[in-house]
């Protein structure tokens, strides 16, 4: 009996042990901040922990594209969750993701009437999309429109499609953006039905046919049933409706019923916007 005593407080000793080291795992899994908590993204990537090296990549692609980090930008949320997992010791000072190592940040521009849209990407992923509007001066300085020509206050559903190319134009056509794009479509012509031959019809083979195909290496993408969509489109002006349709019909397609960050329901909503705030400066 004496000798069971003696083994009872070790055995609690060991399980008190054994709680206590996955109490400190499940702690740790709970407070380590993730790229899918700060941002809307997909993949591997979603569930590595933010690591500062990334945050100051992303910090020199601003300086470097504006001058200076962006308030409450992809660089901004990136450093602060850096910062707070490296001091709970998640990660160190000086790690990196590999995945944004092989990849790096790309920034661009999108020229519209009046602004353009700014798109962040960090390992090939939307981080960040927003528009600028160009100041009273910068406007005053465009050219006027020429002669025949009709100048074009709004973005149109065309010009929204195509946007589209500079933020997920290597995303490889699904049956989500086929009927994005058909929906669009619709919506810019007036009509129920699809065009043969239109974009619509391109779009819906294009995911049929990427559908039987291994790899994304050899799909078609975006970019190739989009280009020209801008004057492929009659000039209708894009409004909530129209982008809340849109995006609405890319997520009820979708298999994981989810909009593409960056994709057409994206631009479309950016488009809205940008209409709605040109329409404020009015």
């Amino acid at each position: 009996m004496s000798q069971e005593q003696q083994k009872g407080p070790q055995k609690n000793e060991d399980q008190q042990h054994m709680m206590s080291h996955e109490g400190q795992q499940q702690q740790q899994q709970q407070e380590t901040i993730k790229y899918g908590d700060v941002f809307n993204l997909s993949g591997d990537l979603a569930n590595k922990p933010v690591a500062p090296r990334d945050a100051a990549m992303m910090q020199a692609a601003e300086t470097a594209a504006f001058g200076d980090t962006q308030s409450g930008g992809p660089a901004d949320a990136m450093t602060t969750a850096a910062v707070i997992n490296e001091q709970a010791g998640f990660v160190g000072h000086g790690d990196a993701t590999d995945i944004a190592k092989n990849q790096g940040v790309t920034i661009t521009g999108t020229r519209v009437p009046g602004a353009r849209m700014v798109t962040e990407t960090f390992a090939g992923q939307v981080v960040g999309q927003r528009v600028q509007v160009d100041s009273t001066h910068e406007a005053a300085a465009s050219p006027p429109a020429a002669a025949g020509e009709v100048e074009q206050d709004k973005l149109t559903i065309g010009q929204a499609l195509e946007a589209t190319i500079q933020t997920a134009g290597n995303k490889p056509v699904e049956y989500s953006d086929a009927a994005a794009v058909a929906e669009a479509e619709m919506r810019a012509t007036g009509r129920n039905v699809i065009i043969q031959g239109g974009y619509a019809a391109s779009a819906q083979s294009a995911a049929a046919y990427n559908t039987g195909m291994i790899g994304d290496e050899n799909k078609i993408k975006l970019k190739d049933v989009l280009a020209g969509a801008s004057r492929g489109f009659p000039t209708k002006e894009v409004t909530h409706v129209d982008a809340e349709a849109v995006a609405h019909t890319e997520q009820r397609n979708s298999p994981n019923l989810t909009t593409h960050p960056g994709g057409i329901g994206t631009s479309m909503d950016t488009a809205a916007r940008l209409n709605d705030d040109d329409a404020d400066l009015r």
